[in-house]
């Protein structure tokens, strides 16, 4: 992928800085929502949250972005709408916030979530603590941790000649087509995902699989791992379960797409780009 690593200006970490006196980014979620300035459209940023009315249920650290301390937090769902403030749908932000603050919203979003669903353990039904210094929580009773969790998927171009093959999810908007993704299953390497997921969606075979790229996505805990693949036989066949239709496009046909805020699209836009490059 063609973006810069987040990392040039964020440093991850769990157990804050007491020396740290920069006022904080707060990452406040009321359900899928992100509370963010009216004006500018902005994260806030203060030392005391509170100031802003805001009592969150359970905050958690997240490290610092350009040396201010980060935090996630999640309030009430009845929390109400406040002066010069606004909860807005994290997916809608994209574009509005700034890229790397956007991604940090998105780890922030996967961590309330994780947290939320993590009070009690899973073993047991005992209250879960947090452990020291990992983002993980223990249980007193009988030991148990988990770890946030972290559901990685694969998402494939299958190309043929100079067509890409594109298909429309049971969910999708009319006339919206997008690449081939699926969860990993246990036991299988990525590139059996890859081929697994093509035959079970389109009918297809597919060969020569080679990464792409990777993408957090927080919609709530997937890594996409993105692949270029090629066309070795078979004729379409979609499921019409997750896949309702599916066909072979080139550049001079192509139906709606995924928004650029999606590895799918950087995936078609590499596609669209070598295929241009090839006709001149």
């Amino acid at each position: 992928m063609s973006r810069e690593s987040i990392y040039n200006r964020y440093i991850p970490a769990v157990i804050p800085d007491p020396e740290n006196d920069n006022c904080a980014y707060w990452f406040v979620f009321n359900q899928n929502k992100l509370l963010v300035t009216d004006n500018e459209i902005k994260i806030p940023c203060t030392k005391n949250i509170e100031e802003f009315d805001i009592f969150p249920i359970r905050t958690q650290y997240l490290g610092t972005l350009d040396g201010h301390p980060c935090y996630s937090a999640e309030v009430n769902f009845d929390t109400d709408e406040l002066k010069k403030m606004d909860f807005r749908e994290l997916r809608s932000l994209y574009g509005v916030l700034d890229e790397d603050v956007f991604l940090l919203a998105g780890k922030a979003f996967q961590i309330v979530n994780w947290d939320q669903t993590h009070q009690y353990c899973g073993r047991c039904g005992f209250q879960t603590e947090a452990l020291q210094g990992e983002n993980a929580k223990i249980c007193p009773e009988c030991g148990f941790i988990s770890y946030t969790r972290i559901s990685p998927a694969i998402i494939t171009a299958v190309l043929k000649d100079d067509k890409i093959l594109l298909a429309r999810g049971s969910n999708f908007p009319e006339n919206w087509y997008s690449i081939i993704a699926g969860f990993v299953e246990p036991g299988e390497t990525l590139e059996e995902c890859v081929k697994r997921e093509v035959a079970e969606e389109v009918g297809l075979k597919v060969k020569n699989i080679r990464y792409f790229g990777s993408q957090p996505w927080p919609f709530p805990h997937s890594l996409m791992i993105g692949f270029i693949s090629e066309y070795e036989s078979g004729e379409i066949c979609v499921d019409n379960y997750e896949i309702t239709d599916a066909k072979w496009f080139s550049i001079d046909n192509l139906p709606e797409l995924p928004s650029k805020m999606s590895i799918s699209r950087e995936i078609i836009d590499w596609y669209i780009k070598s295929m241009k490059s090839k006709q001149l």
